[in-house]
């Protein structure tokens, strides 16, 4: 792998770590309303998707019938997303944990590569690993969670990922010199 190309990769997962901590901050200061909006517009996404489809499935000359299925299934799921926040909040909450918990365990990988490199600052990514791993865990084992604290949650796990990208940005030349 280039330099190039691991520098223009960790640019990329900053910019989505910082995309991250906006996503946080509203769900902190505007939980209910967030969760509306993720859920309204997941729910037009699906129902519009499967409106299109529909319209393929009849304008075309084949008849197929895998389009009609998916087009009813994707209409009749935007239906319910629309109307049912609370299920939104659960898969949200869901996929948001295991992202944690991905990134978390992919940051633990490479600070044991910086620990061959003799990196100093490898315990550091060590820790903001764990505690990424740790927060995807609560995320994900917590009902009682409120969306502040996930939003509280996504803002942690941001400020980690940006830090332990950063690191690895520095440290760049060290890793791909041995």
């Amino acid at each position: 792998m280039s330099e190039k190309f691991l520098k223009r990769t960790n640019w990329t997962d900053i910019v989505i770590s910082i995309l991250f901590v906006i996503l946080g901050v509203l769900l902190i200061i505007k939980p209910s309303e967030m969760v509306s909006v993720i859920s309204i517009l997941l729910g037009m996404v699906l129902f519009i998707i499967g409106f299109l489809k529909l319209v393929d499935y009849f304008t075309s000359k084949d008849k197929e019938d895998y389009l009609l299925t998916f087009a009813l299934v994707a209409a009749v799921l935007g239906v319910i997303v629309l109307y049912c926040s609370d299920v939104i909040t659960g898969i949200f909450r869901v996929l948001l944990g295991i992202w944690i918990i991905v990134s978390g365990i992919k940051n633990f990988q490479t600070s044991l590569v910086w620990k061959e490199v003799k990196s100093s600052l490898w315990t550091i990514t060590v820790v903001c690993a764990l505690l990424m791993i740790v927060a995807g865990i609560v995320i994900l084992v917590s009902n009682t969670l409120a969306i502040r604290m996930v939003g509280i949650a996504i803002v942690i796990y941001a400020i980690l990922d940006i830090v332990a990208r950063s690191i690895f940005m520095k440290k760049i030349q060290d890793y791909l010199d041995n």
